[in-house]
């Protein structure tokens, strides 16, 4: 009986987190209410509150994406870039909507403690290791500059859907990003 109930709960609390991550997505932290989230789990919304807490404590475990993959930063330095962009930009996200939970934040950026959360994910680890490819002045600028490069890829890939980048791969999009990263990091990169 306890193994079942275990088990229940646990399912419980993997679909409240499916259908949270779809709804904050979509729908960003504001534009998603704990009914709406209850009612498309076919829950109560005390459960919400049970499992997690709160919103925001559900809002930070359905965006949150884990570690940066350890291969990301393994590897050789010039193909860093392109496997940024296998990773992050054409990672399968559908179990987020289709889209990085980063523009589930980014929906939600009205909130301080989300933009703050951004700045960490995004300034401590991928433009932190693209600032320490720069050969030149300017690293933190010029590191700054690929990583709006690379979300904006992000954004018109899965947000906008463009026609070409919608339907681009990896290795359609990686000569043009290697041509733009060696620019700016002032040092050869690869497509990967």
């Amino acid at each position: 009986m306890t193994e079942t109930r275990k088990r229940d709960r646990e399912a419980t609390r993997a679909k409240l987190l499916e259908v949270a991550r779809l709804r904050f997505a979509r729908e960003g932290y504001d534009g998603t209410s704990v009914r709406d989230i209850a009612r498309d789990s076919g829950v109560d919304p005390t459960l919400i509150f049970r499992y997690f807490g709160s919103k925001k404590r559900l809002f930070d475990e359905a965006t949150a994406t884990g570690e940066v993959p350890a291969d990301l930063l393994d590897g050789p330095p010039e193909e860093l870039v392109a496997r940024m962009l296998r990773s992050v930009v054409f990672q399968d996200w559908s179990r987020y909507g289709g889209e990085h939970p980063l523009v589930a934040m980014l929906r939600s950026s009205a909130h301080e403690d989300t933009r703050q959360r951004i700045r960490e994910e995004v300034c401590g680890t991928y433009v932190r290791a693209l600032e320490e490819l720069v050969d030149g002045p300017d690293k933190e600028l010029r590191a700054e500059l690929l990583s709006a490069w690379l979300v904006g890829i992000g954004i018109l890939r899965s947000v906008v859907a463009t026609p070409a980048l919608a339907t681009a791969t990896s290795d359609d999009v990686a000569p043009y990003l290697a041509a733009v990263a060696t620019s700016l990091l002032g040092r050869p990169m690869s497509g990967g």
